[in-house]
């Protein structure tokens, strides 16, 4: 166990961002988590932890909490609602992380698909 959470560990540590001339290079999970999530230049929700496949030593979701607003909208649900979001709903390099948060690339319609519960 603990030689599990020596590499996850590392691993966070490892993607640290860094800045560079042509922007973020590296992203930490710990920039990650509690940052803003963004639909559509519209604020959804919060970042609450990356969920990582200890196979593959990838980053496959990230637990997000939605608004209660944007949970009703998205989900039909009457209370802020926490959820894993793929990966593959994000953009990609910098274009994911920014300054202001993580923005998602797929439309608020087809954000269902890529959610399930926590």
């Amino acid at each position: 166990m603990q030689n599990w959470i020596s590499k996850l560990h590392l691993f966070i540590k490892a993607i640290k961002p860094y800045s560079s001339r042509k922007g973020v290079t590296k992203i930490s999970g710990i920039d990650i988590v509690n940052a803003d999530l963004f639909v559509e230049d519209k604020k959804i929700g919060k970042v609450k932890g990356v969920i990582i496949d200890p196979q593959k030593w990838g980053l496959t979701h990230l637990e997000v909490e939605l608004t209660k607003e944007a949970a009703a909208e998205i989900l039909g649900a009457n209370t802020a609602v926490r959820n894993r979001l793929a990966v593959s709903a994000l953009q990609k390099g910098k274009a994911c992380c920014t300054e202001k948060g993580v923005v998602i690339k797929v439309s608020l319609k087809q954000l269902p698909v890529y959610l399930r519960p926590a």
